[in-house]
């Protein structure tokens, strides 16, 4: 557990970044304040090379306050409208892991990049991101060079899916009176919930959409999030086979409980709803939450080392890119055969 005095230093730096963000946000809003937030934050990264004390708080918001934003958004989201849409995005998420799966292996072959790396860019692009990273490594036995060189690659792609990702929606002619079709896209064919969540606030700002494109989105990552039990317990099981002994693997330490948390504030909207309350009420927690996310998108974004990404070479880049392109073109064609757009 953080303590305050460990992490407020460098909370209230994302926060320094983040208020010009959400202003700019304002003014710019097919930009949104999310994408301002990573740019800065990028950009001061660059020069940033002693982070000290800021560090710990660093992680928190990239971490902590990215999770509590999710489950705010939980508070005026219909528990029967977070079952319908995972159950709508599940063939494009089952479709989406395995093509970047089966690239990650491929790629590893071809290309003679290193098994863990590959298995690590794999896991992250096609689930979520660094959480999948964070708790496929150990399973695996990832040495810290090919955790940084992995969470590199997807951080790179992350912001890039952040910043275009809006304007190929437009380009491919998504409905723009309702954020369905993004939501679903943004939700299956971007790796980490961070820009996710980035890329749904930003198509709520340019078509002015409230939240209906990051409720959406959110649902659908959450629901994506899920395969990291699976996925983890079986790389766990080949692991243990392959090396002829018995391994433990902790259902604890691997199951994303903010996804809980979420739940459970949409099963006490759902409730209260139920009762009478009006939907204004939640309205507080959801403008909080957009907040929360500008926060977290300067630490994000703190966090993106693009000098030492180019420097560990093209192998990892361009098996990030493969995974990222493929998971994107099966998105949209999972999304077109299901009739979404």
């Amino acid at each position: 557990m953080n303590s305050i005095s460990s992490v407020w230093k460098g909370v209230l730096f994302c926060l320094v970044i983040a208020v010009p963000s959400f202003f700019l946000g304002k003014l710019v809003p097919v930009v949104g304040g999310p994408v301002f937030s990573i740019l800065i934050g990028m950009v001061i990264a660059i020069f940033l090379k002693d982070r000290g004390t800021l560090d710990a708080g660093i992680r928190f918001s990239s971490k902590k306050i990215l999770q509590w934003a999710v489950v705010l958004l939980g508070f005026g989201m219909n528990l029967s409208v977070v079952a319908e849409t995972g159950l709508q995005s599940l063939p494009i998420i089952l479709s989406t892991i395995s093509i970047s799966l089966i690239v990650a292996f491929l790629f590893s072959r071809v290309i003679g990049i290193r098994k863990n790396t590959a298995v690590l860019i794999g896991v992250g692009s096609s689930i979520c991101g660094g959480s999948a990273i964070a708790a496929t490594s150990p399973v695996i036995g990832a040495d810290d060079e090919e955790v940084a060189q992995a969470i590199s690659v997807i951080f790179f792609f992350n912001v890039i899916a952040a910043l275009v990702f809006p304007t190929l929606g437009v380009l491919i002619g998504f409905d723009t009176a309702s954020g369905d079709a993004f939501g679903v896209f943004a939700g299956t064919a971007v790796n980490d919930t961070s820009s996710v969540t980035a890329c749904a606030s930003t198509w709520d700002s340019m078509w002015g959409l409230g939240t209906a494109t990051l409720d959406k989105a959110v649902t659908v990552k959450l629901t994506r999030t899920l395969a990291i039990i699976p996925i983890t317990l079986a790389l766990a099981f080949i692991r243990t086979k392959r090396e002829g002994g018995e391994g433990n693997i902790s259902l604890r330490k691997i199951f994303p409980f903010f996804i809980l948390y979420f739940v459970l504030a949409s099963l006490l909207t759902t409730l209260l709803m139920a009762c009478g309350a009006p939907s204004s009420l939640f309205t507080p927690f959801k403008e909080l939450s957009k907040f929360m996310i500008i926060v977290a998108m300067a630490a994000i974004g703190l966090n993106t080392d693009i000098v030492k990404l180019i420097r560990t070479g093209g192998k990892p880049l361009a098996l990030g890119f493969s995974c990222w392109v493929s998971i994107t073109l099966v998105s949209l064609l999972m999304q077109h055969l299901l009739g979404q757009f």
